[in-house]
């Protein structure tokens, strides 16, 4: 494979510098991946400093996936057409601007705003690292690359909380998306140095209407989702805004089924490896984002420790999952078990590890501990199984689309888990004390508590509905393990369909 704008042929060759090229995508790929847990550390301090509600923090949490999953479809096709690196790029200066502008906020609305800008820049990035990582490892080597890319995205779930924290205990909010620009910057520059550009031999035309029906089916859909927890799942509100969603959505797969060029081929979803991983795929993000948003709550409001504590407390997930990734056990495990065992294996341990947190780590940290380390072997084991398990169904020079698909499902999955698994809290906590279910926040009802009785009934409540809220993430966890090993393993048998389901790959024009 060359580095010239027209390469990109059906079978990806090794690039000589493929591991170097790998350590800056990895990089960029952080710069995301940190921006979308470092503010769930924040969430105390914002809500005293800008007098941010619960639903303020929920929507700044969830503005920047809200437009990201909506651009996530066309930024991938984007990629294809006009450039993988040229894309990359981009993401990098928009995601730099959207977090100064965040970081110079004033307001929860400000701050809401300059989220949502960074979405472009995030939807550009997230697209983009994993179809170039496709792109320049062959089959060989691939899984171990993915393995890699994958321990970069569990880094910037589990140090996101650190880095905020340790911000936060030395300068004021703001400073947790400033960090995010000279990183950004950096990016930007080893990426126009080394990164090589490809993109679809074929050329194929824009789809416009494709990218405009995905984007506003997919907004609406999680609008929904996010909206839900603040006006009721039966409200107008979100009834309309999931109705609108889900029209356009069956406009845009009616759409992609018709037009010559489509942005993405319907046709993957008969490949049973394909619809197994995205099953799989879902629920896991939705157990995962949503007790991640759960945790770091579990460690302030309960546990009582500061940002700094709660962030250096949650480092055992990275490193274990560092650990088990660079030593390759994920690879190793792969050719032995096959795709199946492997995803079922290492999800029925993330779920083993969520359910220790919510049941041993209620009042000590050793309990949350033990469910950290196991959670973090669990996504060690499965997570590149599944991704690769979802590119290797989607032809090479599609790369940028099934790139879209894998990062429009995490953040579908982590804004339904942050919305459902939030609305348990909630629903759990109402329940348990009544007499504060006007209350905004913990604080403000521990705030409007009567005296020290109260406020310990009050604890605990809120401490149960975290307890239960974490289950139900576990249970959505193992489930999507299941689900996904079992349709992979009828995928492999050629039951149903998963033998040669899978879309014809265009010929590769000749390369450059």
């Amino acid at each position: 494979m060359t580095a010239t704008v027209a390469d990109t042929s059906a079978a990806p060759t090794r690039h000589p510098q493929r591991w170097l090229i790998l350590g800056v995508i990895c990089l960029a790929q952080l710069t995301v991946l940190l921006d979308n847990t470092v503010l769930n550390v924040a969430i105390p301090s914002l809500t005293t400093s800008v007098g941010a509600s619960t639903a303020d923090i929920q929507w700044m949490i969830n503005a920047y996936s809200l437009v990201q999953s909506g651009l996530l479809l066309t930024a991938g096709s984007a990629s294809d057409r006009y450039g993988r690196k040229k894309m990359l790029a981009a993401g990098l200066a928009l995601f730099g601007i959207g977090s100064l502008a965040a970081g110079l906020s004033q307001s929860a609305g400000q701050l809401i705003a300059a989220r949502a800008g960074m979405g472009v820049g995030g939807a550009l990035l997230m697209t983009t690292t994993l179809a170039v990582v496709v792109q320049i490892f062959d089959d060989e080597e691939r899984v171990k690359a993915i393995g890699l890319w994958a321990t970069v995205n569990s880094l910037g779930f589990a140090a996101g909380p650190l880095i905020g924290g340790l911000m936060l205990d030395h300068f004021w909010w703001g400073a947790i998306f400033l960090v995010n620009i000279p990183v950004a910057a950096l990016g930007l520059v080893a990426v126009l140095a080394l990164v090589p550009e490809s993109k679809n031999p074929l050329g194929d035309r824009p789809d416009l209407l494709g990218a405009l029906l995905s984007t506003v089916g997919m907004t609406g859909v999680v609008y929904a989702i996010i909206s839900g927890p603040g006006h009721g799942w039966t409200s107008a509100h979100v009834l309309v805004s999931a109705a609108v969603g889900l029209v356009f959505l069956a406009a845009f797969a009616r759409w992609e089924l018709s037009v010559p060029y489509p942005m993405l081929d319907m046709n993957f979803f008969r490949n049973q490896k394909f619809t197994g991983a995205v099953a799989g795929s879902i629920l896991v993000a939705f157990g995962m984002g949503g007790s991640l948003f759960l945790l770091t709550q579990h460690l302030q409001f309960v546990l009582g420790y500061g940002p700094l504590e709660a962030g250096l407390r949650t480092a055992p997930l990275a490193l274990s999952v560092i650990v088990l990734n660079v030593a390759g056990v994920g690879a190793r495990l792969l050719p032995k078990l096959g795709t199946p065992k492997t995803i079922a294996v290492g999800m029925a341990a993330n779920a083993a590890g969520l359910a220790a947190i919510a049941l041993l780590g209620r009042e000590h940290y050793s309990g949350m501990l033990l469910g950290l380390v196991v959670m973090g072997a669990g996504i060690a084991v499965s997570m590149p199984a599944m991704a690769n398990t979802l590119m290797g169904a989607i032809p090479p020079e599609k790369a940028g689309v099934g790139a879209g698909v894998n990062g429009t499902l995490a953040e579908f999955g982590n804004g339904l888990g942050v919305a459902v698994l939030g609305a348990v809290l909630n629903s759990r906590f109402a329940a348990l004390v009544p007499s504060v279910v006007g209350a905004a926040s913990l604080p403000a009802a521990l705030a409007a508590a009567g005296d020290d009785a109260e406020r310990s009934r009050i604890s605990d409540a809120f401490a149960s509905g975290l307890e239960t809220s974490q289950l139900v993430g576990a249970a959505a966890v193992l489930a999507g393990g299941l689900l996904a090993a079992a349709l992979l393993a009828r995928a492999e048998r050629g039951d149903g369909g998963g033998e040669g389901a899978q879309a014809p790959a265009p010929q590769a024009a000749p390369a450059a």
